[in-house]
């Protein structure tokens, strides 16, 4: 019989925020049940407010369980949890002791379709994920995005129909990062509020909304509270939510001393803009997937960070540059296309109306073009047929391919000085 626990994921993470602490919660994946156990384990233990991780490997997120059935058997490491090709059994083992009403497990993947992904951990007694029909189709592959749309929408049913009474399911959008870098924060806040709304119109009654670290501070503080008062506004009431802030998910700086300070610097964000989760990056980022012991200090770090940063009064408000007032204006005419959020994603993107910034996707269409200005903050240079305003003439930042690289290092270079 599966095994489920009393408390949900977002209760988990509502009863920590309203004790003050900032959950942290890391990036980790291993292809063996032993040592996924024990980095759970390690996350358990950790000196902080963690959740647990599950995150699978590439070929399950695409749906290749074959390779996937092939690399274990012949040895040859994956980079992730094959939750699919594992057998039930085995997942509930490692979980069996570990996960429970004070430490809920969420599986992270990366897949447009994940119609098995979410039958897979409902039979281990899970039900809490992310990702989204446009923030896990458009970045990753080729999958059109009426399939996406479509797996999504299932993919939340069979997440609905398999917990039970008691229990409330949740997914957590990735629509705050999509590509990770380059990408102004109004399109990050919009897609990942519009996804929000995308899994409760299908019956996920608890979600988080996402939003990476970006190149300025404040305007990260200010994207932050832009995602609230939407969420507050659009959200129905009895939908539990929550803000999730990832650590920088461009190029990380190859210095220790360097990452470090990028991710003491997300804590800080995280605290001071209210966040009341954190994924965490370890030290050893830009060089290889990191260890237990990396990620459990990298956790320990942020918790730390954060604690001492929530002593410090926050400021009364932010600095407004215009990001609530464009990522409205994004929602309202995506929402205003259809009343099925799936089908009102899908007329986006076919007209423009929602555009990626150097996203290959064959359904984006790729006239827009993030730039960051001379003040550090992330800015258009091109809005392609957005409804938001366009750039001014005068003082506009040209994007040329040398200052695409240049700004692809800028946080790296700026956290190696």
């Amino acid at each position: 019989m599966t095994r489920r626990w009393p408390a949900s994921f977002g209760e988990v993470v509502a009863a920590n925020a309203a004790a003050g602490n900032l959950v942290v919660q890391p990036r980790m994946g291993f292809d063996q049940p032993a040592m996924m156990r024990a980095g759970l384990v390690a996350t358990r233990l950790a000196a902080a407010a963690t959740v647990g991780t599950l995150t699978l490997d590439s070929y399950t997120r695409v749906g290749d369980h074959a390779h996937a059935e092939a690399a274990l058997a012949e040895g040859i490491a994956l980079n992730g949890y094959p939750i699919v090709t594992h057998p039930t059994q085995d997942t509930r083992a490692l979980l069996d002791g570990v996960a429970d009403a004070g430490f809920p497990v969420q599986v992270r993947h990366g897949s447009p379709d994940p119609r098995r992904i979410v039958r897979a951990l409902v039979a281990a007694g899970l039900d809490a994920t992310e990702g989204g029909p446009v923030s896990y189709c458009l970045p990753y592959g080729r999958a059109p995005l009426r399939e996406s749309v479509a797996n999504w929408r299932r993919s939340c049913e069979l997440l609905v129909d398999g917990t039970p009474a008691g229990r409330v399911p949740h997914v957590e959008s990735f629509g705050g990062c999509l590509l990770g870098q380059l990408c102004p924060p109004s399109l990050l806040v919009a897609v990942s509020l519009l996804e929000a709304l995308f899994f409760t119109q299908h019956g996920i009654g608890s979600v988080s909304l996402s939003y990476s670290q970006q190149t300025d501070a404040g305007q990260d503080e200010e994207a932050l509270a832009a995602l609230r008062t939407l969420a507050g506004e659009h959200l129905p009431a009895d939908v539990d939510r929550h803000i999730v802030l990832y650590t920088y998910m461009g190029v990380f700086p190859s210095a220790p001393d360097g990452a470090a300070d990028l991710l003491r610097a997300s804590a800080r964000l995280a605290a001071r803009a209210g966040a009341e989760r954190l994924i965490v990056k370890t030290v050893a980022e830009s060089q290889r997937i990191p260890t237990i012991a990396e990620n459990v200090r990298a956790l320990e770090l942020a918790a730390a960070t954060a604690a001492t940063a929530a002593t410090v009064e926050r400021a009364e408000s932010v600095v407004d540059t215009g990001v609530l007032a464009e990522a409205r204006r994004l929602v309202d005419a995506v929402l205003g296309l259809h009343d099925d959020v799936g089908t009102a994603l899908e007329k986006a993107f076919a007209l423009g109306l929602l555009d990626v910034p150097f996203c290959l996707h064959p359904d984006n269409a790729g006239r827009t073009r993030g730039v960051i200005a001379e003040d550090g903050t992330l800015r258009w240079a091109d809005v392609g047929a957005m409804p938001i305003a366009r750039p001014a003439t005068r003082g506009r930042t040209v994007l040329t391919s040398a200052r695409l690289l240049t700004d692809l290092q800028h946080v790296a270079r700026l956290y190696e000085r």
